[in-house]
């Protein structure tokens, strides 16, 4: 039954009860929250909250009372379940305050009248500030990014970003300019952005926060002032000055002070302990924008399923906090080819040593989720088995720092061992000594601390559990000492706990001296009662014995969380080496059990794949043969890459191929093996990828609309660094329409960006580029027929397809056979009357795309030189051209008309 009877009836009038009256005092306070206000057991929503919460729980909707006439919609749910429901909200996007009492009913009471318990918001449960097991998922961080600007005169918009993450106390800061916020804000990946108001009232930058689906909170003016930044930083951190954070630019400041303050208003009653701010540069990883992770597929699919994507693919983690650093480490790839080298260092040794790497992933096996074990138990809403998770790590750290001595290792695993090596051996062995075998969920529930381990509890336990064993010990010293073997300590609810004797020795107990120990309570026919100041102590200790005893292992528990508290940096650090060292171990196998290569990482704009495979759809393959293919876009030309123009037909693998050279460079940048007999990787940049059609129909976009902004990007910023992966850019509008763009866009690709490129395309026009475009080559997907029938060989090969197969593939999925042949018979009086009909192709008269080394720069007068367009009239022959290569003539004409 719910607690809610404590409301009373509803006056007759329209008056609000005072129940009623602090509700909505509360709710006034936090309206963009549902606020779960308790009442006993239950959390109780009511009016608009109740509505809301009740179609997204699927729970009863009710009424409870009248206010202004009207009746109270009304729902709860339990407070043991309280966390299901909550996850369930948040997913939904909702913000939820928890209002408990905090005062005892009995306080209340002592007011008199109509007295309500006092009550408050403890805490706002939003997306980005759950702390809680059951809320969060295990392998993923769960970011709170706040985001501040700065006016530069200079520079323009420069942008702050705080990343922090309070289920483990992670603090990041970096920069962003207003090209790159985007992709740094999908490389965060947050679970809940905080904004200022103001940059939510401009329209585009409103759009391009909101076009990452992640919540935004907007941030009231108070906590967004920057003059007060340092301040406000400084108290969350206790220090004077936050010149010892390592020198935070003015954006970071105000991002991670509004940050910290978002954090300190929602927690209320708790301050999570947080690392102190870290920063990192813009050019320390690979910048990947939303666009490009959401192809590629690198954390979860298009779906926004973990499964199928390349985080699942190679991730053999053992441990929650390996798998969190695994993620983040392929979300944000390395370009410092030193840090790369250190991180496969740390692999290949445990490659190499396949015993070694046994035995850690073993240890590992056992190693507890600890960071967030010890940020809960600093937070004060840790448990027992929290306290165990602390003792199972600092124990697992122990069995690998012993099994990692005196081997020799590469420096990164060096260090990992350092940080393992009895980082609190005192801690630990309180820890093991302190808690019980099998631990309760809650801290309340009791029974956590080892029997042994502190007397005056045990004592406690012992008159609760052993209340019987106490009074017959009693009852037979009493029995002795007055020489009464019919003597019995007997107990009811109405006198509690008695000596009872038949009625003749009573008598004898009235007298001197038992007169001065026995109290007469009772007389009934044939029997006397007698109470005893002891027995009356007694009873009182083992009525309160329950209580004393838990409270006493309160006390306990507030010891261990403070000596906890006081080994913050030191289990930081042993968490940290944890999952670093399961990350090595986890790749070591990966490479071999997958057959991966280490790559060569430097600073050159070598890329040189022998044997690539694609490293999720090879495992998808359940055993069958994947077929590796080169990739060589490495130039001659040093300050520039090689762009592979792909053509073959659908189905023969040009999408697998394009992604599995994109991933492989993102491994290798991670730290990883890749999947490849060999690999020779110049740091990449930046990595831009258009592969696949989808629309946005809610912002007004079309298929074509969205491949052409995405691609617009590509073109306005991939520089010489870069890896460009582009899939069919063209094929959502007209044909010539679309050959034009992807001409256009292949010509800007080498002249002007100048990056490695690999561009898949059905265009066959576009193959007459190799003999202009110096650093451009064609390659296929080879595909063999037999019988009538085609068969996809996916393997690369240099040259151009000769045609599409599209007939083909239009019968593997499963046309009508009836469309299947009209088809090749069109297709055959098409192909029919183009040879028939020689013509010259005006494509190949088109000139190359103007670069700014191709414009003239000094003024002069230029020389006379007859009009191109009057060249190309006079080259054309109209009766030998086809209706085709009319238009396309026509287009070409177009193209070379003069202004004016």
């Amino acid at each position: 039954m719910s607690a809610i009877a404590d409301i009373g009836e509803p006056a007759a009038d329209s008056r609000v009860t005072p129940m009623m009256a602090q509700y909505i005092e509360i709710k006034t306070a936090n309206p963009d929250c549902l606020l779960f206000y308790r009442m006993g057991d239950f959390y109780e929503l009511f009016f608009e909250d109740a509505e809301q919460a009740s179609r997204a729980l699927g729970i009863t909707l009710t009424k409870r009372g009248k206010h202004a006439g009207a009746d109270i919609p009304m729902c709860g749910v339990p407070v043991e379940r309280a966390d299901d429901y909550l996850q369930r909200l948040i997913a939904r996007g909702f913000r939820v305050a928890v209002c408990e009492q905090i005062e005892d009913p009995a306080e209340a009471k002592k007011r008199g009248g109509k007295s309500v318990v006092r009550r408050d918001v403890v805490r706002l449960v939003t997306p980005g500030t759950i702390t809680e097991d059951s809320l969060l998922d295990p392998r993923r961080a769960n970011l709170l990014v706040a985001l501040s600007r700065v006016m530069s005169g200079e520079t323009g918009a420069v942008f702050g970003l705080a990343a922090l993450d309070i289920s483990t106390g992670a603090f990041t800061v970096s920069e962003a300019s207003t090209a790159s916020l985007a992709a740094e804000l999908a490389r965060l990946d947050p679970a809940e952005t905080v904004v200022p108001e103001t940059m939510l009232e401009e329209p585009a930058l409103a759009e391009l926060l909101r076009a990452s689906g992640v919540p935004l909170s907007p941030a009231a003016r108070d906590i967004c002032d920057g003059a007060t930044a340092a301040r406000r930083l400084g108290d969350v951190f206790g220090t004077a000055t936050v010149d010892g954070f390592g020198g935070l630019s003015r954006p970071e400041l105000c991002a991670a002070a509004l940050a910290a303050s978002y954090v300190a208003r929602s927690q209320r009653q708790a301050q999570p302990p947080l690392s102190v701010p870290r920063r990192s540069g813009s050019g320390d990883y690979l910048e990947i924008d939303a666009a490009t992770r959401a192809s590629l597929e690198l954390v979860r699919t298009l779906s926004g399923e973990r499964s199928g994507s390349l985080l699942h693919a190679v991730d053999r983690t053992a441990t929650a906090g390996g798998g969190r650093l695994l993620a983040e480490r392929l979300a944000s790839p390395l370009t410092c080819p030193d840090a790369i080298a250190a991180r496969l260092d740390a692999v290949q040794a445990l490659k190499e040593d396949g015993g070694l790497r046994a035995d850690i992933r073993s240890i590992l096996k056992a190693a507890p989720d600890l960071s967030r074990s010890v940020q809960r138990l600093a937070f004060g809403r840790g448990g027992p088995r929290d306290l165990a998770c602390v003792r199972d790590g600092l124990l697992s750290a122990d069995a690998l720092a012993q099994r990692l001595a005196g081997v020799e290792l590469p420096a990164a695993l060096a260090n990992v061992s350092g940080r393992l090596a009895a980082p609190a051996p005192a801690l630990a062995a309180m820890l093991r000594d302190s808690l019980a075998d099998d631990l309760p969920l809650r801290t309340h529930d009791g029974g956590f601390v080892r029997a042994g381990h502190d007397p005056e509890l045990d004592a406690q336990r012992a008159l609760r559990d052993d209340s019987r064993r106490v009074i017959a010990g009693m009852q037979a010293r009493y029995a002795e000492e007055t020489g009464n073997r019919t003597l019995r300590i007997k107990h009811t609810n109405f006198l509690g706990y008695f000596v009872e004797v038949p009625a003749a020795a009573g008598e004898a107990l009235r007298l001197a001296p038992w007169n001065a120990t026995f109290v007469p309570r009772q007389t009934l026919q044939g029997a006397m009662r007698f109470s005893t100041v002891e027995l009356s102590d007694l009873e009182t200790r083992i009525a309160a014995a329950a209580d004393r005893a838990l409270a006493r292992e309160l006390a306990v528990f507030g010891e261990l969380c403070a000596a906890i508290q006081q080994h913050g940096d030191v289990l930081a650090g042993v968490a940290d080496a944890l999952a670093e060292l399961d990350v090595a171990a986890a790749l070591a196998e990966l490479a071999s059990e997958q057959l991966f290569a280490r790559p060569r990482v430097d600073r050159s704009l070598a890329f040189d794949i022998k044997g690539g495979r694609h490293p999720v759809v090879e495992q998808a393959l359940a055993g069958a043969a994947f077929i590796p293919n080169d990739c060589c876009l490495s130039s001659s030309d040093a300050a520039a890459g090689k762009i592979w123009l792909v053509t073959g037909p659908n189905m023969g693998g040009k999408s697998t191929f394009l992604r599995q050279n994109a991933l492989i460079a993102i491994l290798a940048q991670a730290g990883s093996f890749v999947p490849a007999a060999e690999a020779h990787i110049g740091t990449v940049d930046r990595l831009f990828s258009r592969v696949g059609a989808a629309d946005d129909l809610a912002r007004g976009r079309s298929t074509f609309m969205v491949e052409m902004v995405e691609t617009a990007a590509i073109l306005n910023q991939a520089g010489e660094r870069s890896l460009v992966i582009l899939d069919e850019i063209g094929r959502g509008t007209s044909t010539f329409d679309g050959l034009s763009i992807a001409w256009a866009a292949v010509e800007h690709l080498h002249g002007t960006n100048r990056c490695r490129a690999l561009f898949a395309t059905h265009f066959h026009e576009l193959t007459q580029l190799e003999s202009r475009l110096e650093r451009l080559m064609n390659v296929t997907m080879r595909v063999a027929e037999w019988k009538g029938e085609v068969v996809f060989l996916h393997e690369v090969a240099p040259g151009a397809a000769d045609r599409s197969y599209g007939i083909q593939v239009a019968k593997l999925a499963g046309l009508p056979a009836p469309v299947v042949r009209r088809a090749r018979s069109i297709l055959g009086e098409l192909e029919g009357a183009e040879r028939g009909r020689p013509r010259r192709s005006v494509l190949e008269d088109l000139p190359l795309f103007a670069t700014a080394a191709s414009i003239p720069q000094a003024e002069s007068e230029p020389e006379p030189t007859m009009d191109p367009l009057a060249e190309a009239l006079d080259a054309l022959d109209p009766d030998a051209l086809t209706p085709r290569a009319a238009l396309d003539a026509l287009y070409a004409l177009k193209a070379l008309r003069t202004p004016g």
